[in-house]
């Protein structure tokens, strides 16, 4: 299958160092959105962001050029790359023990300038989140034209939704364990806020989208005991999948809660594959 749409992730990237294995992932949520549309087949798919000049981003790059991402708006600058460290646990969801905050990334910040808002208004979207440091650049972005879908994270507070979700065209968030009409309240919130598609992740429980009129639920689809390897980014495996088909489809002049509905289950099918992944999406290395 491929899909005649440009995309582009801006701010973070890291790599997950598997403490229990001793082994590090590329990561972060611009970066595995950047792959996995690079993997479901886009035109083109690419990555913005900051570089530090140590092993690891070195191993994030390779891995990037190996999956064919362009990169060629990127950054390398004298510092640590970012990383995390992680652990698994025996029904294969994350645990996150530390990080250092973005590296050099954290101390700098990649700036759109009018060199980099022309290459931007290249792509039929750019995705970001809570992490990337992206915050003061997303205006330009809309002021573009170009939509922008964004990742809040489940420590997202309410001022910085009402912060970001105006210039958002897509917005998503992890809601977890809480009950389902308080998901559906802020998800009628975030919506008024600004952005025309709100979904929410509900780990095992699947997800929730709204349109502004129509709430759609979406449960998960199981993976064997036998095959399940590591939950890690299966929350941007299917923000992605969703994202890259439902605008294949808006380009393709189909829209309505039906282009939604297929749009999640394909979604949920692609993050179910991603679990069968160790790492977010392989290109593990020794450390």
């Amino acid at each position: 299958m491929s899909y005649p749409i440009s995309v582009l992730g801006f701010g973070d990237n890291v790599v997950d160092k598997y403490e229990h294995l001793h082994i590090m992932y590329p990561g972060g949520n611009a970066v595995n959105f950047a792959v996995f549309a690079k993997k479901l087949g886009v035109d083109r798919s690419a990555y913005m962001g900051i570089f530090g000049s140590d092993a690891e981003a070195e191993h994030v790059i390779t891995s990037l050029q190996e999956e064919g991402v362009e990169l060629t708006h990127c950054q390398q600058v004298i510092g640590t790359n970012g990383a995390a460290r992680v652990t698994v646990d025996e029904t294969g969801d994350r645990i996150f023990l530390g990080s250092n905050e973005g590296g050099i990334r954290g101390d700098m910040r990649c700036v759109i300038d009018r060199f980099a808002a022309e290459y931007i208004r290249g792509f039929d979207l750019v995705h970001s989140g809570n992490y990337c440091f992206t915050e003061r650049e997303l205006p330009k972005i809309k002021e573009l034209g170009v939509p922008i879908s964004f990742d809040f994270s489940d420590d997202s507070t309410d001022e910085y939704f009402e912060q970001i979700a105006p210039v958002v065209t897509y917005a998503f968030m992890s809601c977890g364990d809480a009950p389902e009409d308080e998901i559906r309240a802020k998800l009628a919130w975030v919506h008024d806020l600004g952005p025309e598609i709100v979904c929410a992740s509900r780990g095992s429980k699947g997800s929730i989208a709204y349109d502004g009129t129509t709430y759609y639920e979406q449960g998960i689809k199981p993976v064997a005991d036998d095959e399940l390897k590591d939950a890690m980014a299966a929350g941007d495996s299917l923000l992605t999948a969703f994202l890259v088909t439902y605008l294949a489809s808006k380009k393709a002049g189909e829209s309505g809660p039906d282009v939604i509905r297929t749009c999640l289950d394909f979604a949920a099918g692609f993050a179910a594959d991603t679990c069968k992944v160790d790492g977010s999406w392989g290109h593990g290395k020794e450390y």
